[in-house]
């Protein structure tokens, strides 16, 4: 394992897999790309399918670092989840989340969470019973983040969000770093995506980095995951996998001395 430090003076980086809960396949390849690879936080979301099993794996790997992944959304059309409180106004009429944070025109009316009158009252309900069913669950939680950016997309959400934050003494993501660049959409292949992070580990200069994607794998139940417009959710995602735990990658970690570290390196 490569491991981080506290030297300011270095280029510290922390690289993060976002989502795991959603599908085995996400669960599956967050902990490889931990293992095996660069990854150093995750971040789970609570109301997901496949969240048992996530704190199960997490439970087995108390080095990793993990986040609470505030969910108000769920975005696939072949697998869907709900809020874990009684939430009306934050669901369609099947009681499932929307799948957008906001109305996209490709999209069938009334699927955007901004414009559906959520209640914040019950959204506050619903973030803190995420938080505090994370906290009870999994002992490393360090921070918060906010799946598809929905609960920071509005002012009223953001200032509900920060004050939870500050409530239950979790930092919210994005503070104190700088992003790197992505890795490509849908059309970067595995070979261009360890291209592209190469690359990205040779422009970075002293500070403290934040590298977020979507590491998968690229099986029959992930390939079943989509919406309009990401369509090849499997293909791509199992790309940001192989990225991750490269060798090539982490040889150029090493070569460049880049220390990788969590957000409870960042924050304690």
């Amino acid at each position: 394992m490569l491991e981080g430090t506290n030297d300011t003076s270095c280029i510290r980086l922390i690289v993060r897999g976002d989502d795991m809960g959603s599908c085995h396949a996400a669960n599956e390849a967050c902990i490889r790309c931990y293992r095996d690879g660069i990854l150093r936080s995750v971040e789970v979301m609570v109301p997901a399918p496949w969240y048992p099993e996530a704190v199960q794996m997490l439970r087995e790997h108390p080095e990793l670092d993990v986040g609470v992944h505030l969910t108000l959304t769920s975005e696939w059309e072949a697998c869907k989840w709900g809020p874990v409180t009684h939430a009306p106004s934050l669901c369609d009429r099947r009681g499932r989340f929307l799948p957008m944070t906001s109305q996209r025109p490709d999209f069938p009316p009334g699927t955007g969470f901004l414009e559906s009158g959520y209640r914040l009252d019950e959204v506050e309900a619903e973030l803190r019973a995420q938080i505090e069913i994370a906290l009870d669950d999994i002992p490393q939680v360090s921070h918060l983040s906010s799946h598809m950016g929905t609960p920071v997309a509005a002012p009223d959400l953001r200032a509900l969000t920060e004050r939870l934050s500050r409530e239950y003494g979790l930092p919210l993501e994005h503070e104190g770093v700088q992003f790197t660049a992505g890795l490509g959409g849908q059309e970067a292949s595995a070979e261009r995506k360890e291209a592209i992070l190469l690359e990205i580990l040779d422009r970075l200069t002293p500070g403290t980095w934040l590298l977020v994607d979507h590491p998968g794998l690229d099986t029959p139940e992930m390939c079943a995951l989509g919406h309009i417009g990401y369509e090849h959710v499997a293909e791509e995602r199992a790309a940001v996998t192989a990225a991750f735990t490269s060798p090539r990658v982490v040889q150029r970690i090493r070569e460049r001395g880049i220390q990788l570290i969590s957000y409870r390196h960042l924050y304690r």
